[in-house]
């Protein structure tokens, strides 16, 4: 990739869309929707010069946002207002070349997190011992005792494993173990939805963390589809490279063994071969999240049923050896095919109409029918890819 054609369309892009903003504040709308248009082509532009750059995801949404606010200036809306940037005295442009966008298409830094008080429990993880146990370890223990560390605790907990495993729960799982702030982001949202936010965009997430953490309550840090921030990168630009090193410091800062404060970072990837090793490293405990067992499936069929309607000849140990190979989400689905298709009959029979009749109970048949039209989400080359990464970088 040429880095100075690359990082000079982006700035064009930034110089384009700061002047849309500016123009559709001051009610100057066809000279606003000119200028949206002209960031939107640039945009473009660089998703079809570098087709496989990290960041072209991004860059369309941007692109998508421009276009939903000339859409509104199109429809006769008023102009919009800009938020103020910080640190600007009154009178004075400011001096820091960010990109200010319409407030009423910014994605700002709460519509980029969640903040939630989680209600899953430990139960409601079915299986995934040797990952609950390690994560025990981990966060629920030094927070319930933190005087019997001496040696500081892990703050970086990477988690990996095929989709549909269970990762996300786990994470919210541990969060309500220990009664903490659950902050919830997807590396898409982090890198934002704007040029030149991404860096801002992390550290408030590490500050807004240290601040909850430092009046007394632990804060999760959940990060999903972290390859997508923290993956290797041939064709990097600057703006890229600058939120990398941003995540490396900020995590740098909460592993620090000489600070106290219970922020912990967890990393959800699909995909950990394609993390950089300076990421990895930061990631003191790195847990495979598998595909369930025999007993877990087993287990698993039980807690989605349990809400159905089962003829007496649906045999469940025997549905969770079929679904050999099937992960968490694959047999939630399986469920939900089976109910759906005995549900959908029903409707069809014309019996609906009648509010007192129901549906008939769900028979071994109709699993076996969806069992054999459905694969596993999860191929045996990637499971045996999730093995031997494992093998190669594992710290429980």
């Amino acid at each position: 990739m040429n880095m100075s054609a690359s990082e000079e369309l982006e700035k064009l892009a930034t110089h384009y869309a700061s002047e849309a903003v500016k123009l559709d504040k001051q009610g100057a709308r066809g000279m606003a929707i000119a200028m949206y248009q002209k960031a939107i082509e640039t945009l473009l532009k660089l998703v079809q010069l570098y087709p496989n750059y990290g960041l072209n995801k991004v860059y369309i949404q941007r692109a998508m946002a421009y276009q939903e606010r000339i859409k509104v200036l199109q429809g006769g809306m008023p102009p919009i207002e800009v938020e103020p940037t910080e640190g600007r005295e009154e009178g004075k442009e400011p001096t820091q070349k960010t990109l200010t966008t319409p407030s009423r298409v910014k994605a700002t830094f709460d519509d980029l997190v969640v903040k939630e008080k989680p209600d899953v429990k430990w139960d409601q993880v079915v299986g995934l011992e040797h990952a609950k146990k390690a994560i025990k370890e981990a966060i629920v223990y030094p927070v319930q005792r933190p005087d019997l560390f001496p040696l500081g605790w892990p703050r970086g907990i990477l988690l990996f494993g095929p989709p549909g495993c269970g990762k996300t729960l786990l994470a919210a799982a541990v969060a309500t173990e220990i009664d903490a702030t659950f902050i919830s982001v997807d590396a898409a949202s982090i890198m934002s939805k704007w040029l030149g936010e991404a860096e801002q965009n992390v550290a408030r997430l590490f500050s807004s963390a240290r601040e909850v953490a430092g009046n007394g309550r632990p804060v999760i840090v959940f990060i999903d589809e972290l390859d997508s921030l923290m993956g290797k990168h041939s064709n990097e630009v600057g703006g890229e490279t600058r939120v990398r090193n941003q995540f490396l410091k900020e995590m740098d800062g909460i592993i620090d063994k000489g600070k106290k404060l219970h922020v912990y970072v967890i990393g959800a990837t699909n995909k950990p071969w394609d993390l950089d090793w300076p990421f990895i490293r930061r990631f003191q405990k790195r847990i495979l999240v598998p595909l369930p067992d025999y007993h877990s499936r087993l287990q698993m069929f039980k807690l989605y049923t349990s809400d159905l309607e089962l003829s007496p000849d649906v045999d469940l140990h025997e549905l969770a050896r079929l679904s050999e190979g099937f992960s968490g989400s694959d047999i939630r689905d399986t469920c939900q095919s089976v109910h759906l298709k005995v549900v959908g009959e029903f409707f069809e029979s014309g019996l609906a109409k009648n509010k007192l009749a129901k549906p008939r109970p769900i028979k071994m048949d109709d699993f076996r029918r969806i069992l054999e039209e459905r694969k596993p989400s999860v191929s045996v080359e990637m499971v045996a890819l999730y093995n031997r990464w494992f093998e190669a970088f594992k710290a429980l």
